[in-house]
């Protein structure tokens, strides 16, 4: 194969892709060095030559191609996708034989384009699930690994006129880079076609039959001639995706202007051939131009939509500099991120992104997730810590060991669950495609029916009333309604740190009438913080403070850790530590002795506390400190509610919602807490069932409830709920049951999430209504013959851009619900955000 273009430019040795002139990727097979476009193809191609597998590259004679059917011998070698190694790095291994595969897809047009492969693919044995982001065009294809093989399913995808392969980063942006110019080139040549058309066709109106027979057939010639670039190259996308159709044996969007074009040009060149008659040189071309524009500038939205999810896939960098003789001494040696495996010991420098999972052994920094979560502020990182692929180091070196990498990583989830969320459609978008699919078998029936009526009443204006029939009334707007409007949906809610995992959620979240909240850690952070320190006398607090941390500092109790973790900074040293389980410690600081623990435990060597001493509330933990002569202070400890639980509770009872709280815990706290936010209603002391039966209760009543909880007793009723969502620092159970996973567990989101909700249901509703509407006045005006063809173009496109650019309205930022300041020392963002499942 040569590997080289006629202009002498490289191109991959793996894909075929051109190779940008400052890539520094190589691959080495039988002692020669070849240029590789990507890391992905590096990594790919090594591991195929590793594994013995190099007689792929010795004996291909086919160079990559696009779209284009593949033949026989490269589907035979596609099978190389089916070894474990190649798939380590986008495919998820759900189980023993259920994978999931990221994957990208070429060709893709329009809705129709993902319409027609998510339903070929259904079809084919062992295919559990396929979810395809119309806004990425990436798809997410779930299958048994018993029944069917990964080569399988790219030769299925190929064989109705589509590409797929592994998906990679740099490769999506070279693929779309070349998309791009694809598109621009088709449209510049109709566009220079349709206005050089338009020179002769003009002159020819305006005569009005004064100009001469010969030179009228001679501008029709010229109109010929300009007119078949467009018909045999810019128009091109449209054949394809008929033929697409065709082959699957359904009538798509692309059908009808197939039609229209195909039949105008040939019944312009029999008319321009027999010297009488209309022709349509000039309306060709201008609805070819027209309608390659449309979808140029749909297809710029459609990124701007998905740019979020976009931009989650490529923080991973291509390079990590690994340690592969630490501890013993820190050589770096730079490595592939693909090639990255558990274990493997990496720096990460400031200011740059963190490669895979994993813990840190060495170094302390703060990391900025803000990407992913939401969360503005840098969270500090110290050894032991975990840290996610894809944050970003800021303060000082880190040294870490992988835990996760590809597809099983916590920034692989998040993507699989926007993914998934992205692809999968409402009521409203289920039954527009309905609508769509049979609207189109309809428009050509009346099409018919319109060129017969023609034909009888005015048999020379029945070819190009037809025309507008068939390009006018295309269902793109229809199709395009929800997806559009979903993706800047998601895309907007994602920046703000809640994931949408399943389709429904926004329509759901937009009919909520009932919020339920768990208590402990949803309302509250779920873990012993220090409330309130009362010092003595004259004791300095924070003194005071430092003598109860030194005290504590070698236990993993969790009032030693809420006492220790929010202590100020002291060089005081304990001594003589002695511990009474269940009572407190006793130790020496500076020669004196000390005692923390139960009143009665310190009671023993301070004497009685004074009746003056304030009492401690009812729902907290009250820890003492004295000495054999004197009280020095009182610690309570207890569950701290969330600073923005309480503004939350309040937008919604200020839009109209019901709020209850239903909670394990005992049922004095439960309610103390229920009125210190407002809350109607508040039941504790529930077991898993009783929240089941609440919700049920409650939903027999009429009610749309959105439970909100983050622990493995919120399992059942979230999964009950007709909406759930669950905190990203809970359970890996209650992330696995919820339509939606709130990863910077900030609840403020949860209001902007509604706003957003609500503006993406009335968005689609507009859309909707706008696609119908224009059918119902654009069809039948065409019918009569009001429309010209050129017009109709026009028609059909704009209604498609007026439909992309009000769901492009989504990514403006919502409103926030403005929580109370939050104290530095009651900072709880969740980073254990793994093992998400999909079921």
């Amino acid at each position: 194969m040569n590997y080289r273009t006629a202009a002498s430019r490289p191109i991959c040795f793996h894909c075929g892709l051109f190779v940008p002139d400052d890539s520094p990727f190589t691959i080495k097979l039988d002692q020669a060095i070849h240029p590789a476009c990507c890391a992905g193809c590096q990594a790919v191609a090594q591991t195929i030559i590793d594994n013995g597998l190099g007689d792929y590259y010795r004996h291909r004679n086919v160079e990559a191609g696009k779209v284009e059917p593949l033949p026989d011998d490269v589907l035979q070698q596609i099978c190389l996708y089916d070894s474990p190694d190649i798939q380590r790095s986008f495919v998820h291994q759900e189980s023993e034989h259920i994978r999931e595969a990221a994957l990208i897809l070429e060709g893709i047009t329009c809705a129709a384009c993902v319409w027609l492969n998510e339903q070929h693919l259904t079809r084919q044995s062992g295919v559990l699930s396929v979810d395809i982001n119309y806004a990425t065009h990436r798809a997410r294809i779930r299958w048994n690994n018993q029944v069917t093989q990964l080569s399988h399913i790219l030769q299925a995808i190929t064989d109705i006129g589509y590409r797929a392969h592994p998906f990679d980063a740099e490769r999506q942006d070279q693929l779309a880079q070349k998309e791009r110019k694809s598109a621009l080139a088709r449209l510049w040549v109709a566009g220079l076609s349709m206005m050089q058309v338009m020179m002769y066709a003009v002159p020819v109106y305006l005569a009005d039959g004064d100009m001469t027979a010969d030179i009228e057939q001679l501008m029709r010639w010229a109109s010929l001639v300009l007119t078949i670039p467009t018909v045999i190259y810019s128009a091109v996308p449209f054949y394809r995706g008929t033929i697409n159709d065709l082959k699957a044996r359904r009538v798509g969007m692309d059908v009808p202007v197939t039609l229209g074009i195909l039949i105008a040009f040939l019944a312009s060149c029999w008319a321009l051939w027999q010297g009488s008659g209309e022709v349509y040189f000039d309306s060709v071309s201008m609805f070819v131009f027209l309608l390659l524009g449309g979808r140029f500038l749909e297809s710029m939205a459609r990124r701007k939509a998905g740019a979020a999810v976009d931009t989650l896939v490529r923080l991973i960098p291509a390079f990590a500099h690994h340690l592969p003789h630490y501890p013993a001494n820190r050589e770096q040696q730079e490595i592939v991120v693909a090639s990255l495996t558990p274990g493997t010991v990496l720096l990460v420098k400031p200011g740059e992104t963190i490669p895979a999972d994993g813990r840190v052994l060495e170094g302390e920094s703060g990391v900025d997730e803000s990407l992913m979560s939401g969360e503005s502020r840098p969270i500090q990182k110290a050894i032991g810590d975990v840290v996610i692929g894809g944050a970003t180091n800021i303060g000082s070196p880190l040294i870490m060991a992988v835990e996760r990498v590809g597809q099983n990583s916590t920034l692989a989830s998040i993507v699989r669950l926007l993914d998934r969320a992205m692809s999968q459609k409402p009521q409203l978008a289920q039954l527009a495609d309905r609508i769509s699919a049979r609207f189109v078998a309809a428009l050509l029936l009346v099409a018919a029916v319109t060129y017969a009526c023609w034909w009888w009443v005015d048999p020379s204006r029945a070819l190009s009333i037809t025309i507008s029939v068939l390009v006018i009334s295309c269902p793109c707007a229809l199709s395009l309604a929800t997806p559009a409007a979903l993706a800047a949906a998601t895309g907007t809610l994602s920046k703000l740190g809640l994931l949408v995992t399943r389709g429904h959620a926004l329509e759901t979240l937009a009919q909520t009438t009932h919020f339920a909240f768990d208590k402990t850690g949803t309302l509250t952070f779920g873990k012993m913080r220090l409330r309130t320190l009362t010092a003595f006398l004259d004791t300095d607090r924070d003194h005071a403070h430092a003598l109860a941390a030194a005290l504590e500092s070698g236990s993993e109790h969790p009032i030693a850790r809420a006492l220790c973790d929010e202590a100020p900074p002291s060089i005081l040293h304990a001594t003589q530590i002695t511990a009474q389980t269940g009572h407190g410690i006793s130790g020496q600081i500076d020669g004196q002795t000390y005692r923390l623990g139960r009143l009665d435990y310190v009671a023993a060597i301070a004497g009685p506390l004074p009746p003056s001493y304030p009492p401690t509330a009812d729902d907290s933990t009250p820890v003492y400190l004295g000495t054999p002569t004197r009280w020095l202070a009182c610690f309570e400890l207890g569950d701290v509610i969330r600073p923005d639980a309480e503004p939350l509770i309040r937008r919604l009872h200020a839009l109209g919602k019901q709020c209850l709280l239903l909670s394990g815990d005992a049922p004095g706290p439960v309610q103390a807490l229920a009125d210190r936010l407002g809350l109607e209603q508040a039941i504790g002391g529930l077991t898993p069932q009783g929240k089941l039966d609440a919700i049920t209760d409650i939903q027999r009543r009429g009610a749309t409830v959105t439970m909100i909880g983050d622990g493995v007793n919120d399992a059942p009723v979230l999964g009950a709920a007709q909406l759930s969502i669950a905190l990203g620092g809970g359970t890996d159970v209650a992330r696995a049951s919820a339509d939606m996973v709130l990863i910077n567990d900030q609840l403020h989101a949860i209001d902007q999430a509604l706003g957003v909700a609500t503006r993406c249901q009335r968005i689609i509703r507009q859309n909707l209504w706008w696609a119908l509407c224009y059918n119902l006045i654009a069809l039948p005006a065409a019918m009569a013959g009001l429309v010209t063809p050129w017009l109709a173009s026009i028609g059909m496109a704009l209604s498609s851009l007026l439909v992309i650019g009000n769901a492009l309205r989504l990514l403006k930022p919502p409103i926030k619900c403005n929580p109370q300041p939050e104290d530095a020392n009651l900072r709880h963002i969740a980073t254990d955000f793994t093992k998400q499942s999909d079921s």
